[in-house]
């Protein structure tokens, strides 16, 4: 016997699937660090650190890297650092450099354009055998 979703029904409940967001990276702030500094370096039984890390959710590593911080009176060290390149402040010059090159190169499609609509009026001109008009004794 089996169900509309296709489970066989035998008193079972099919396994709930719980989809997780996704993982974000942990941030710790300053106060927190120096608290887990201050218990880590309190703790003197064997086993005490390792009970302190899996009861904050820690690795060895975390207090290694810290501590470090701290020694090196690295206080902005102890506060989350934003990941990823330092973004490069823009040069004015640079960004008006760019735009004008935009302006240019638009303006060259627009008469390119112009060039073949005028060599488009000729041949059509020179199809019906209609004369053009002279200006300034250009032919």
């Amino acid at each position: 016997m089996s169900t509309a979703n296709g489970t066989a029904v035998l008193g079972m409940k099919p396994p709930e699937v719980e989809v997780l967001a996704k993982a974000s990276r942990r941030q710790f702030t300053a106060e927190y660090k120096r608290r887990i500094l201050r218990e880590a370096d309190a703790c003197t039984e064997p086993g005490a650190i390792g009970a302190l890390l899996r009861r904050e959710g820690l690795y060895s590593s975390h207090l290694t890297t810290w501590r470090a911080q701290r020694e090196r009176g690295e206080l902005a060290g102890l506060t989350p650092k934003k990941r990823g390149p330092i973004p490069k402040p823009k040069d004015p010059v640079a960004v008006k450099v760019a735009a004008l090159e935009r302006e240019v190169t638009r303006y060259k499609v627009r008469a390119e354009r112009a060039e073949a609509l005028v060599e488009l009026q000729k041949k059509v001109a020179e199809l019906l055998g209609t004369a053009r008009p002279q200006t300034n004794g250009k032919p």
